[in-house]
């Protein structure tokens, strides 16, 4: 009921409002709706943010987006610019990283709000688990990742994902 009054009460709430409140306000909103959506699908971190929305609380300073994804796949696929590479896994056998929450302390405090991404959106969810376990308490995931789902005939980004939606990326 609250997910769903949230979109709604929205503008109500920031129409007359100076703009840094009613900024500071809707950012509010987006953590409250990806909140709900972790209260709903019963999920072990703080919960899910669209591309659009990640982009929004990331430009603003209200979150840190880190990429979990190889070192490959970062530089060669490309990333958001500004983005700190904490790698989840890594290789070719994408072995988990031992250090992955000693390295993501470097880049974050544990209180936090944290947007991690990869490239679908799974190996991120996995890594906000294991951050959360390790006492990080604001950690999101980016849904739909870098580049989305793959699609029957075997292409990623056509369906959804960071590029997808037509947000700043750099390739090295």
């Amino acid at each position: 009921m609250l997910a769903t009054a949230q979109p709604d009460f929205a503008p109500l709430a920031t129409e007359c409002l100076p703009d840094a409140i009613a900024h500071d306000t809707d950012l509010h909103v987006i953590l409250t709706a990806a909140s709900a959506r972790a209260a709903r699908e019963n999920l072990p971190y703080a919960g899910t943010v669209p591309p659009h929305e990640a982009w929004r609380l990331a430009e603003a300073g209200a979150a840190i987006l880190i990429d979990v994804r190889t070192s490959e796949e970062y530089k060669y696929v490309g990333h958001v610019p500004g983005t700190p590479l904490v790698q989840w896994q890594s290789g070719r056998a994408l072995t988990k990283n031992p250090r992955f929450t000693r390295e993501l302390a470097s880049k974050a405090g544990k209180n936090d709000v944290i947007l991690l991404i990869c490239r679908s959106g799974k190996r991120s969810a996995a890594a906000a688990e294991a951050a959360t376990r390790a006492g990080f308490i604001r950690v999101f995931n980016v849904l739909e990742g870098f580049e989305g789902e793959i699609t029957p005939d075997g292409q990623r980004g056509a369906t959804g994902g960071w590029r997808y939606h037509g947000l700043p990326w750099v390739q090295d």
